[in-house]
């Protein structure tokens, strides 16, 4: 209970998965690849903690860091696309199947399914809040005495934690979808501030890292 209070709580923080998810919500034509994708970077981090990476990144910083300026460099390439699509984001009607109509705004940027889906894996399985998660706060609440090993302890963890952001991410999206399915302007307007949150988180993240990255590069200098 403990660690699905954590997770919520997580998961409730807007961040780039409230922003991607908001964005296809309104730009793509099912929102659920999108939703899925999300899913699937989390679950890619809980099998890598239940194989014991997590801890591997907990005892090389350096490991961390440089995920983490991969993580903000993604975030502000999604960030521009995002934005840049602003004019197109608001729709009227969707059809039965979830399709926009033909010569809508944005019907021609709502995308393919499976390029939604890889955006949604790696907005999360490289995002800064999903690795706070996995490295820093899930070994606390596992147990070297429990009934269970210490492998499956943090898959039922992790998929814990996929399962509270499946639910989330999807009322995100469809929330978005339905309140601003006859609000163009609006639309647009969350659009462009959603690529802009993302590129603020991708350009605070290098400026955070900046000087621990400065830091490593260094020390790599040094020995060399």
């Amino acid at each position: 209970m403990g660690f699905l209070i954590v997770a919520v709580t997580l998961t409730c923080t807007p961040g780039p998965d409230w922003a991607y998810s908001i964005a296809a919500g309104l730009g793509k034509r099912s929102f659920l690849p999108a939703v899925a994708g999300l899913c699937s970077g989390y679950v890619l981090h809980t099998i890598l903690l239940a194989a014991g990476i997590a801890a591997l990144m907990a005892a090389v910083p350096s490991l961390l860091i440089w995920l983490t300026v991969a993580g903000a460099v993604y975030l502000l390439w999604l960030g521009v696309t995002t934005a840049r699509s602003w004019r197109s984001a608001g729709f009227m009607t969707v059809g039965p199947n979830g399709e926009l109509p033909a010569g809508s705004p944005g019907a021609a940027s709502s995308g393919t399914h499976m390029g939604a889906y890889l955006q949604g894996v790696g907005t999360s399985s490289i995002n800064p809040k999903g690795m706070l998660l996995f490295v820093a706060l899930t070994p606390q609440f596992i147990k070297s005495d429990a009934a269970f090993s210490v492998p499956l302890q943090s898959m039922i963890l992790g998929l814990t934690f996929v399962a509270t952001t499946a639910v989330i991410y999807t009322a995100i999206a469809a929330g978005s979808r339905k309140l601003l399915r006859s609000r163009p302007g609006a639309a647009r307007g969350v659009t462009l501030s959603s690529g802009i949150i993302m590129c603020a988180l991708g350009a605070l993240l290098l400026v955070e890292q900046a000087g621990p990255v400065v830091e490593v590069a260094g020390h790599w200098l040094a020995r060399v």
